[in-house]
């Protein structure tokens, strides 16, 4: 009797294997090359080597007029003598703390409230949208200077309550919170993905935690934010990056000075006047290396901290 062979082991392949011929391979490599190649030039030409030209920069001494002299760490032991460097930082950190969380608070707020399905829900969605898409464009930031300024609506509207500030805009104390007012009030990129998120939550969830008797609060805590938590940390690092980058608001509030006591001198408004105000470039440079590395590490941070408060469903699965 013949003895019976085992068949084969299946194969199981995550694609399709490539059958085509090598040659037909290798003759379209160049076809490849050709639409990959503006993409290249661009990266190296516009990313690459203007990073690499900043960082040789940022040890020399340059004026922008004038030819860069190599003098080392001095920019960057120069910033620990520098207050408004300093005080940059410090205004900055002031308003990625306040800013960013709040602008997510405003965006997960309304996307909850939108997420229910009701007459009109699209309608709402573009408008809450809207302020997101004028970006941080200098006419926005000009209506809102004029809306906080001294003798701006807002004070007026506050003197008739009996509170005088005299502006925001010109009071060192208060004159951040419009910038904040500002961000916070864009909030509907992250608002669009926060409803994309609670979109793929599971239906059965909030029917078994009704079942269960919990209520919205309950709910909201025990089952919607556990399973948003991913949403809501690609959201926290793209606001805590865009928060570090902010100019154009501040320049414009500010009049570029920033603002009284510097108190709205955010630090890429400094690094701006490093360069085209004082024009010192190589210092400029050094700055913005520095930015960079502080941006690296809060955003590494997140990412660390990121494995206690965020859940995946396929590790809850597990």
């Amino acid at each position: 009797m013949a003895q019976a062979t085992a068949p084969p082991r299946p194969r199981f392949d995550d694609g399709a294997a490539d059958t085509r011929p090598a040659s037909r391979r290798r003759s379209q490599a160049p076809a490849a090359h050709v639409f990959l190649a503006p993409w290249l030039i661009g990266m190296i030409a516009l990313t690459v080597g203007p990073m690499l030209a900043s960082l040789y920069l940022s040890f020399t001494d340059y004026g922008l007029f004038t030819g860069p002299k190599w003098v080392g760490l001095a920019n960057y032991r120069y910033m620990l003598e520098d207050d408004q460097f300093l005080a940059s930082i410090g205004v900055t950190l002031k308003f990625v703390l306040i800013g960013a969380p709040l602008k997510l608070a405003a965006a997960l707020a309304v996307a909850l409230l939108l997420n229910r399905d009701r007459r009109g829900a699209g309608l709402y969605r573009a408008a809450f949208y809207a302020p997101s898409l004028l970006g941080a464009s200098v006419s926005v930031a000009l209506v809102w200077r004029s809306l906080f300024a001294t003798d701006g609506f807002t004070d007026k509207t506050l003197g008739s309550l009996g509170i005088h500030l005299g502006g925001f805009t010109d009071n060192p104390d208060y004159a951040l919170y419009p910038l904040i007012t500002l961000t916070v009030w864009q909030f509907g990129a992250p608002m669009v993905i926060f409803l994309a998120g609670l979109k793929q939550i599971p239906k059965e969830l909030y029917e078994a935690a009704s079942l269960d008797g919990a209520s919205r609060l309950r709910t909201f805590v025990s089952v919607t934010l556990p399973m948003l938590t991913p949403v809501l940390f690609f959201n926290l690092v793209l606001e805590i990056i865009h928060s570090f980058q902010s100019f154009t608001s501040a320049f414009v509030i500010s009049s570029g000075t920033g603002g009284p006591s510097d108190s709205t001198l955010l630090y890429s408004l400094y690094l701006y006047k490093q360069a085209f105000s004082n024009f010192h470039m190589g210092y400029a440079s050094a700055m913005a290396w520095v930015l960079l590395v502080i941006i690296a590490a809060v955003t590494a941070l997140v990412f660390r901290t990121s494995r206690m408060w965020v859940h995946y469903g396929q590790e809850e699965a597990s």
